[in-house]
């Protein structure tokens, strides 16, 4: 145990987070899952509003609730569940996935340097936000060996997240597309594990296609950033 953070900070700030979330999770089903509620949003503003509250700084709710980062692992693993479900669908669909997940993936790294470097910004910033699209711990780990800020890659992912789950299904709607399958997909592309959480509430029965695209992304994520940052 770091001297960081004792054992009662750590059972307290658990307990402080597994509330909040329990509660925005609450408020998100009485809301009949409106996207503007959704758990990740409520349940972190509430943290931060006890953490603001207790005059706690980050590093020790980080380290405190080291346990509960960790959990994401397994959970992650998890998702292999329904992709074994679906696994002959998936082999049949094997070649366009791969494309569309090509495209977004360059679409979303490419872009976000670009944009970047037409408007001034540092490299430690843009490279910080071109993993967006990918899960938080890849993201992370990607902009710190690049030679971006992991705490800013964090708040990019978290953001995306949101962003992502919030416009997919009005743009989507738009361009006409209404296959189970393809939202998903784009869902996991887009909005990585906020996307696919969401997927698995309006899609379950293609909910295997999200989680594929969100691994598959964030793998790909990675080799794109290290291959330009090799190269620029």
């Amino acid at each position: 145990m770091s001297a960081l953070a004792s054992w009662p900070a750590v059972a307290g700030w658990t307990l402080v987070t597994l509330a909040a979330y329990a509660a925005a999770l609450a408020l998100y089903r009485r809301s009949g899952h409106h996207l503007l509620l959704l758990p990740v949003l409520t349940g972190t503003a509430l943290v931060l509003v006890v953490l603001a509250v207790t005059g706690t700084g980050y590093p020790l709710y980080a380290e405190a609730t080291r346990a509960l980062r960790w959990l994401t692992g397994p959970a992650v693993i998890a998702l292999a569940v329904p992709l074994y479900r679906q696994a002959a669908l998936l082999r049949r669909l094997a070649v366009p996935l791969l494309l569309a997940l090509l495209a977004g993936c360059l679409a979303s790294v490419l872009g976000t340097l670009t944009l970047a470097q037409v408007l001034g910004a540092p490299w430690p910033l843009a490279v910080s936000l071109a993993p967006k699209a990918a899960t938080m711990p890849i993201a992370m780990q990607a902009a710190e060996r690049a030679g971006g800020l992991p705490a800013l890659a964090a708040l990019a992912v978290v953001s995306t997240g949101v962003l992502g789950t919030l416009f997919a299904g009005p743009v989507l709607r738009l361009l006409r597309i209404d296959d189970a399958t393809t939202r998903s997909f784009a869902l996991g592309l887009v909005a990585h594990a906020i996307g696919t959480a969401r997927a698995l509430q309006t899609h379950p029965q293609s909910v295997a296609f999200a989680a594929l695209a969100m691994g598959l992304n964030g793998v790909c994520t990675a080799l794109v950033i290290a291959l330009l940052v090799r190269w620029l």
